[in-house]
């Protein structure tokens, strides 16, 4: 099986717990603690991030470009900012102007994120590491 394939499945099955503990979350904040449904979004993706992160290591990415994991982990929250803007905007839209349930249109958002994000950490954050950059 080629890599990026291996890499995608694995990223898939990382990103697939990482919504569970994000709709999760989501859900609680809304309904038990009354949070506006775009604040505990924002709370409950970057919960989800952590989760992606620490299995994305795991089990999909086996290069790493950077040999300091405090970097790296910086650099894959940034990217996630970046999946958390289209993960806001897309709720956005489709909350106000396509008539969704915030829930379903977490699930529209996910679909977004998932690609967005998978492209950009694996091009900048795991691939192998520079030849300059090598022991």
């Amino acid at each position: 099986m080629n890599a990026i394939i291996k890499e995608a499945i694995g990223y898939l099955a990382a990103s697939a717990c990482a919504l569970v503990v994000d709709i999760t979350i989501l859900w609680a904040l809304v309904h038990f603690i009354f949070f506006e449904y775009l604040v505990a979004a924002t709370i409950s993706y970057l919960a989800g991030a952590v989760v992606a992160y620490e299995i994305s290591v795991k089990v999909a990415f086996k290069q790493h470009r950077f040999r300091e994991r405090d970097s790296e982990f910086i650099l894959f929250v940034i990217i996630g900012g970046i999946g958390l803007v289209i993960n806001a905007g897309v709720i956005f839209v489709a909350v106000s102007y396509v008539g969704l349930n915030y829930l379903a249109a977490k699930g529209v958002a996910a679909a977004f994120t998932f690609t967005c994000n998978f492209i950009a950490r694996r091009q900048i954050l795991f691939v192998p590491r520079p030849a300059a950059l090598r022991d």
